[in-house]
């Protein structure tokens, strides 16, 4: 057998296990300076309304960066956030049903989708002392345990009751064009839930690599019947150094979405998420 064909045959094999190698995630000018929200109906102001929105959120999407919608000199760059924009399209989120109203499409969901040139982003990120986020986005590993109540459990790639949790996590991947992937059972057999609570960021990170990704995001979330929601705290290295940060009394969507933005911003070189 030739070695062409034997690395075809093992890249195949990897590919069937969830294995397989990945680079890590590079997103091109067209997908990185865009934005999206959603607004009532096509209305101007309504639109202006979602202008504000789509520049916080393309100034974060295109740094990593999510102290930036807390700066004071962002309550001016929003009174001006529509002259920012290149062009916008609409979507109508119940497109195919059909108007049962009197507004008719005035009361409508529509996502508003902003797109920018990369010039004037990047001009803004810069009063504002950031920049942009250009270089590759590494793919993460979740290595993620649960509890609630009795039920325990460590989240993977083939774990039917965790779908709900996959879905929502990938979910919350989008704004900031982050790729994950989770670990097949396999690759935890023999390591329960304390342990991998337990394991050091290094360990975890070479786990990833089995898995396909480039390095670990861990976590834990926790139901709370105090704090009516789940209590969640992540870690991620980088540089050597392992970043921690926490939410308390949040839904699991929300818990993802808060993994995900402190993530970017340590991996961006933004620092400690809050």
């Amino acid at each position: 057998m030739s070695g062409f064909l034997r690395l075809t045959l093992l890249t195949l094999a990897l590919m069937i296990a969830g294995l397989a190698p990945r680079t890590a995630f590079a997103a091109t000018p067209d997908e990185l300076y865009q934005s999206q929200t959603i607004v009532t109906g096509q209305g101007e102001v309504n639109r202006q309304i979602g202008f504000k929105d789509c520049l916080d959120r393309v100034l974060v999407r295109v740094s990593g960066d999510q102290r930036l919608p807390k700066k004071p000199e962002m309550a001016a760059l929003r009174d001006k956030a529509g002259s920012f924009v290149d062009s916008f399209r609409y979507h109508d989120r119940l497109e195919g049903i059909p108007v049962h109203d009197e507004q008719g499409t005035h009361d409508r969901p529509h996502d508003l989708t902003c797109l920018y040139k990369p010039a004037v982003i990047d001009k803004v990120l810069g009063e504002l002392g950031s920049k942009p986020w250009l270089g590759e986005r590494p793919r993460l590993a979740v290595f993620l345990t649960a509890e609630q109540g009795i039920r325990h459990f460590a989240l993977t790639a083939d774990d039917p009751p965790g779908q709900a949790m996959r879905e929502s996590f990938v979910n919350a991947t989008g704004p900031l064009l982050m790729h994950i992937e989770f670990p097949p059972a396999s690759l935890l057999s023999g390591m329960d839930q304390k342990a991998e609570r337990a394991a050091d960021m290094a360990s975890l990170d070479r786990l990833a690599q089995k898995a396909g990704a480039d390095q670990a995001l861990a976590g834990s979330i926790v139901w709370s019947d105090k704090e009516l929601g789940w209590i969640a705290d992540w870690r991620v290295a980088m540089a050597g150094k392992t970043y921690r940060w926490q939410v308390r009394g949040v839904s699991f969507d929300e818990a993802f979405r808060v993994a995900i933005r402190g993530a970017a911003q340590i991996l961006s070189g933004n620092g400690q998420p809050k």
